[in-house]
């Protein structure tokens, strides 16, 4: 999908950012009123909240128990190490013999992270380890010292998952409706949307966010784990060519080719000895005709395409020509390649549109598709807005995409945050409503 080119715009202040800094400054107070001042103040608990403060109130707590986890790891090991030391002032008078044992230390630290299954907080504690015997022989009170950074863990840890749960008052904004691509949420068309992120979208639509899904793809694959969805509009299938109403199972709208383009392109896909998909629609429904001999590699895309119940693939020619929305080829990725240059050669095929997408069950496999000119994303936004306009006049289209692209379900769930962001933004001034 095109996109354009924005100018940039400084980021909002998000609720994450205010969250981490009221944290801090709680963190800092509790210790300005015990009497803490300048480079006295100690710095774990503030560094503590920082890290804790996650998007989600669940990430804090997980950050919080390897932090603690980690604190008390670290600290075990260099309390050890500082009784051990002061048992036996002979070791500590060798630097080389005291930096040995420090190392070892360390290495403990990490082990033990490892051996009680808690790998994410190995590193801090290392970290906690160093901090405690790192002064030595200069600590006048080891266990006091050590105590001490604990409790600054466990102060910032506290305070980052009370300031977590509290939630700012937030301000919906009706009149945004926001289109989000498919491949955004998930790897393929043959994989599941992340549990988390498919219940963070329905939360969202409960909550009132109009949100429009974009796919590449015929509606098959996300009919179903989206029938648990309450998606409040239609989706773009078909890489825009279709709109579909995932909650009522039907098409509303189809961008087919017209029937003298679309006779003209089959005739010039039989001279050229190709065979080929045909992409119609019917009784809301998608089938598929298949044209031309069976290549082996057209048969392997067919066996794993045609389970899905929401679509059938069939041999028949009874087909029409006005309900053909795209036409496929499959083959070789160089293979499609050459074929399309070789059909631009046709002053058909540039007026139409068309789009090579690698088949990600099948490497080294791409599928030419072939569209009416008038099929495109942008187009079924267009449409999309003018219906919802209907009723809602102040109606703004807004693109929602991952930069990156899908490399997890973290980024998922980033890209729903940042919706809910913009649907729902802090809002910390009284709210001047509109006079109608």
């Amino acid at each position: 999908m095109e996109r354009k080119q924005k100018k940039w715009s400084p980021p909002r202040i998000g609720q994450r950012m205010i969250k981490t800094a009221v944290a801090v400054f709680f963190c800092l107070i509790f210790y300005y009123l015990r009497g803490y001042r300048g480079e006295d103040m100690p710095s774990e608990a503030a560094i503590t909240a920082i890290i804790c403060m996650q998007p989600y109130v669940r990430d804090t707590r997980e950050y919080a128990l390897n932090r603690m986890t980690g604190t008390l790891i670290g600290a075990g090991w260099g309390l050890f190490l500082l009784f051990l030391l002061l048992a036996f002032p002979i070791i500590g008078a060798n630097p080389y013999a005291l930096y040995v044992l420090m190392a070892l230390g360390v290495l403990a630290s990490l082990y033990a992270s490892i051996a009680l299954r808690k790998p994410d907080a190995s590193g801090l504690a290392a970290i906690v380890f160093v901090c405690i015997v790192i002064a030595f022989p200069e600590i006048e009170n080891p266990i006091l010292d050590a105590l001490e950074r604990i409790l600054g863990v466990m102060l910032g840890t506290a305070v980052a998952i009370c300031v977590n749960v509290f939630r700012l008052p937030r301000s919906r904004n009706p009149d945004l409706a926001f289109f989000v691509r498919s491949d955004d949420l998930v790897p393929d068309r043959f994989s599941q949307i992340d549990p988390a992120a498919l219940f963070r979208l329905n939360s969202l639509c409960r909550d009132g966010a109009k949100i429009c899904l974009i796919s590449r793809h015929a509606p098959a694959f996300f009919a179903a784990q989206l029938s648990a969805v309450e998606l409040n509009l239609p989706m773009i299938v078909m890489d825009g060519a279709a709109l579909y109403d995932v909650r009522e199972n039907r098409y509303l709208q189809t961008e087919t080719m017209r029937e003298s383009d679309a006779s003209r392109l089959m005739e010039k896909l039989d001279n050229l000895g190709q065979s080929y998909f045909l992409y119609t629609v019917r009784n809301h429904k998608t089938r598929i005709f298949h044209v031309g001999e069976m290549r082996g590699v057209e048969q392997d895309v067919l066996n794993r395409l045609r389970r899905t119940p929401y679509r059938d693939y069939l041999d028949a020619d009874n087909y029409s020509l006005g309900e053909i929305v795209c036409v496929k080829l499959i083959g070789g990725t160089k293979e499609i390649e050459r074929l399309r240059n070789r059909l631009y050669t046709f002053a058909l095929c540039r007026k139409l549109r068309t789009a090579i997408q690698p088949q990600t069950d099948a490497p080294g496999v791409s599928g030419l598709y072939i569209y009416s000119e008038r099929a495109t994303v942008r187009g079924a936004e267009a449409r999309l807005m003018e219906m919802l306009r209907k009723d809602n006049p102040d109606l703004s289209p807004l693109e929602m995409f991952s930069p990156s692209g899908y490399r997890s379900e973290h980024d998922a769930m980033v890209l729903l945050l940042r919706l809910y962001n913009r649907y729902a933004p802090v809002r910390l001034l009284p709210s001047r409503r509109k006079k109608k």
